[in-house]
C-alpha cells in the first residue's frame, strides 16, 4: 500500500481493518504527496500512518534507532532520538516540553494504552526527563500557558538539511479532515519558512542532542 513506504521501518506502520478506510488512505497517502511542505500523519501514540517525502526529506539525515525513528513514532523521536536536536531547534522548550504536554494529556484519555504505557516507561527510566515529566511540566504550563502546548499555530524553529531552507522557522498546521479524525488519526504540517541567517552558537554533540536538561 501507498501508505507503507518511505524510511526502512523497525516495525510496520499502523494498518486499518476496514477495505474502505485503507483505500482512504491510499488515496490520502497521494495527496499528502503533493504537499511541498513536510507533512505526516500519526494515531493518538504518535505512530506514523502516512508520511511524505518532505518530512521524510526533513529528517534524513538522523542515524539509525531501534525504537525513536521519526518515520516510526514522531514522539518517540523528539524525545529519545539523540539526533532530534540536529533537526529541531531550541529542541528542550520549544518541541520537547509541548510534546511531553500532550503526551500527559493523551496518558489522562487512553492510560491502559500498552504503547503509551511503554513511552512511560522509557520516561521513567531517564531520572532527568522524569522529574520534567513529573515535576517541571507543570510549572512550565503554568507559567507559559495553555497556548504554548498546543502545536496548531506554533511557530517553532529548525535545522534543514537543504540548504535553500538551512535554518528556519516552521508554523506546525493541524489539518485533520473529518475521516482523519474518525480513524483516530491527525495531521500535522510543517509549513517552512525562507532561511533566516543568525550567528552561529555552540553546537551540540549528537551524543547529548536528546538530552532534557531545562524545563
Amino acid at each position: 500500500m501507498a501508505y507503507q513506504a518511505g524510511w526502512q521501518r523497525s516495525q510496520p506502520r499502523p494498518v486499518p481493518e476496514s477495505l474502505e478506510a485503507q483505500a482512504y488512505l491510499q488515496d490520502y497517502a497521494a495527496l499528502l504527496e503533493a504537499v511541498g511542505f513536510p507533512s505526516v500523519v500519526f494515531d493518538h501514540r504518535w505512530d506514523v500512518v502516512l508520511s511524505n517525502a518532505a518530512f521524510e526529506t526533513l529528517f534524513g539525515g538522523v542515524g539509525p534507532h531501534p525504537t525513536a525513528m521519526p518515520g516510526d513514532n514522531f514522539l518517540r523521536f523528539v524525545l529519545f532520538h539523540p539526533d532530534a536536536a540536529t533537526v529541531l531547534g531550541e529542541h528542550e522548550p520549544r518541541w520537547c516540553l509541548p510534546m511531553l504536554a500532550h503526551f500527559a494529556a493523551a496518558m489522562e484519555r487512553h492510560g491502559q494504552d500498552r504503547g503509551l504505557q511503554s513511552i512511560r516507561r522509557d520516561i521513567a527510566q531517564d531520572p532527568i526527563m522524569e522529574a520534567a515529566y513529573r515535576q517541571g511540566l507543570p510549572h512550565w504550563i503554568r507559567a507559559v500557558g495553555p497556548d504554548a502546548v498546543e502545536h496548531d499555530g506554533a511557530v517553532r524553529p529548525l535545522m534543514h538539511p537543504d540548504p535553500r531552507w538551512g535554518r528556519t522557522d516552521c508554523r506546525i498546521v493541524g489539518e485533520t479532515p473529518k475521516t482523519l479524525q474518525d480513524m483516530g488519526y491527525t495531521r500535522m504540517t510543517l509549513v517552512l519558512r525562507e532561511a533566516r541567517h543568525m550567528t552561529a552558537g555552540p553546537r551540540r554533540t549528537r551524543n547529548g542532542a536528546a538530552e532534557l536538561r531545562v524545563v
